[in-house]
């Protein structure tokens, strides 16, 4: 099979679009759009595929290039991006990834997002109890060479119930939980762009086994799915 690859005429569409971005220019250029979205389509497509070989995918989703502009400041229509989410299978398989094609401004995003509230109070206390497997996970070397450090949202102090002066604070009070990885048009337009989004993904099963036996379990370590 070719190596599928993002092409120089996607990232030059986007980038047109962001300047020119009405609905007057989108439907003057919307052909050269579909065909270009249909190319996109297909490289998601084998994202997920690679996805599957090491992983179990429920769903992938792309993103709609038009955007809700009611309650947003920015009332330009259109994403100058594209778009998509693999997300994993069942109750038992917890956590997402994440693919962003935009001029200047690619990425790669995995893990928690929006943790609902049983879900990040069973994680709090986990780390409460014993952060000592998530911290080694999240510092071993080759792993953090390709995600770099946790991110996300985080309270300004303890969550309710919860010592300010415990020692896993740093971590207790996130509100996320997510990686990312930044790319340059360069990159994202190397042939090699694909294998490095499908092992950057690999290398983060370590992180979704335990949070997956985590949410999957109470502090007993019993299953919460039978």
């Amino acid at each position: 099979m070719q190596q599928p690859i993002i092409t120089k005429n996607t990232l030059s569409f986007l980038k047109e679009l962001k300047k020119n971005n009405t609905r007057e220019w989108f439907a003057e250029n919307k052909k050269e759009f579909k065909a270009i979205e249909a190319e996109v389509k297909v490289y998601y497509a084998h994202i997920s595929d690679a996805l599957k070989i090491h992983d179990e995918i429920e769903k992938i989703k792309m993103f709609r290039i038009y955007r809700d502009v009611r309650f947003s400041k920015d009332k330009t229509p259109y994403q100058p991006h594209f778009a998509g989410s693999f997300s994993r299978a069942g109750a038992r398989l917890r956590g997402g990834y994440y693919l962003r094609i935009r001029p200047g401004e690619s990425f790669i995003a995995t893990g928690f997002w929006q943790p609902n509230k049983e879900d990040i109070l069973r994680i709090r206390k986990e780390l409460e109890l014993d952060s000592t497997e998530f911290r080694e996970i999240i510092n071993e070397k080759s792993f953090k060479t390709t995600w770099g450090a946790l991110q996300g949202e985080e309270l300004k102090t303890a969550p309710k119930g919860f010592s300010k002066e415990d020692p896993n604070i740093d971590l207790i009070r996130k509100k996320q939980f997510i990686f990312t990885r930044q790319f340059t048009d360069k990159e994202v337009l190397s042939p090699e762009f694909f294998n490095t989004v499908s092992n950057s993904f690999k290398a983060i099963r370590p992180y979704f086994d335990l949070m997956s036996d985590i949410l999957t379990t109470d502090l007993n370590g019993e299953s919460l799915l039978d």
